[in-house]
This record gives structure tokens, sequence and C-alpha cells, in this order.
């Protein structure tokens, strides 16, 4: 009996711990964050798109987000910080050992990494993934799934932004039990359309879904 108590002790103060870190039910002052990944892919690739994405959600979503994004490594300690990282860039990413370990305690603890392809990352970005959770499958997410609907519609899913090699986009997801932790979007480029306007110089219209479907993602993260 007492050893009964002390494991619905210790999970209580887990849960309690949870709450804490990433509010779970509300969209109160929280940062987000950049992942600084190896294997030579420039995971610097964007530097306005976090903080654009950022002031859209708090001006049109009631967030309370830092504007001062953080750069932040796999086996980094400071990863339990953030609910929601992203990384981008046009080649390869690598998750070592440690970074797997580390990346995995995060995500099943209530973390959230999106992998937003900018051209040529896929390949290694699958890769990465089957490392990291060889026993789970990366699967795509239809259009009726909340993330897509969580505060704008996306009737048909992920919007088209840059062409890349002219396919349709895809959203494939890692779940833990119901919930999304991993986001891979692919023939998308998310990240481009949150930059600045005239890096691009892509239309307003276009600039404006990218910037919807970030906010989706933002807000099903901070209130699933």
């Amino acid at each position: 009996m007492e050893l009964l108590k002390t494991k619905k002790s210790r999970k209580a103060i887990l849960i309690y711990f949870l709450v804490l870190l990433f509010g779970c039910s509300t969209l109160s002052a929280q940062q987000v964050a950049k992942l600084h990944y190896n294997g030579g892919g420039d995971w610097y690739s964007n530097p306005t798109s976090l903080v654009n994405l950022v002031r859209f959600c708090n001006e049109n979503i009631d967030t309370s987000i830092s504007e001062d994004i953080s750069e932040v490594k796999p086996n980094a300690s400071a990863i339990f910080d953030y609910p929601y990282v992203y990384a981008t860039g046009h080649g390869s990413i690598i998750f070592e050992d440690k970074e797997i370990d580390n990346l995995q305690k995060y995500l099943l603890g209530g973390g959230f990494l999106h992998i937003d392809d900018n051209y040529g990352m896929k390949p290694y970005a699958l890769k990465a993934l089957k490392q990291l959770f060889p026993e789970k499958e990366l699967i795509p997410i239809g259009s009726d799934h909340k993330i897509f609907h969580s505060y704008y519609n996306f009737e048909k899913g992920l919007p088209k932004i840059h062409e890349h090699d002219n396919k349709p986009p895809e959203a494939l997801g890692i779940f833990d039990g119901d919930r999304l932790i991993v986001l891979l979007t692919l023939e998308c480029d998310l990240g481009d359309g949150w930059e600045d306007q005239i890096v691009h110089n892509n239309p307003e219209s276009l600039r404006r879904k990218a910037l919807e479907m970030g906010a989706n993602i933002i807000h099903y993260i901070f209130t699933n």
C-alpha cells in the first residue's frame, strides 16, 4: 500500500511539473526555439520566420509568446523550456545517440518538434526521424485532423506556399497515443511564407495562409 502511494505521488508530481513546464491549457507567456542540429545542413535558414510567426500569433490568436527566439541543440537540457521547437534547412540533419535520448524524453514528456523542409532536407529528415523513433510510424496527417482546424480552417489540409518539385504539400506526423509530437511538412515551406515579405516577394495572401497555418500549429500545441 505504501509503495502504491509512493508511485501515485511520483505520478502526481510529474503531471504537476509538466503543467508548469508547458502550460497545457493556457496561451500565456512562452518561448519557442529553432533547433541547432548537426549534420551540415543550414539549420539557421529563414532567420525572420519565427519572430514573424510569434508576432502574428500574439496579434491574432491571443498568445503572449516572447519575440526573443532562442537556438537550442537537441541534447541541451534547455530544450525542455520550449513547447515548440522548429527545424528547417536544405540539407543534412543528423541526431547522435545522446541527442536521440534527450529528444525522446522531450517529445514524450510534452514537447513538439516541427521539421519544415526548406527544399532538399526530406531524405535526411526521414532517416533522422526513423532513428529517433524506430518503433513509431511516420504517417500522413489527414485534412480532418484538428491541427488544420484548431483556430483557422484549412479544409484541404496543408497549404502550398512554395513550388519546390511542384508536388502537393504533405504533412506527416509521429504520434504518442492521440497526441501529435512530430510534424514534418514537405512541398510546402511554411517558413518561407513566414519570412519578411521582401525576402521571397510572396503575395500577402500567400503569406497570410502560411502564418495562419503556423498559428494553427501553435494553438494546437498550447491547447492539447
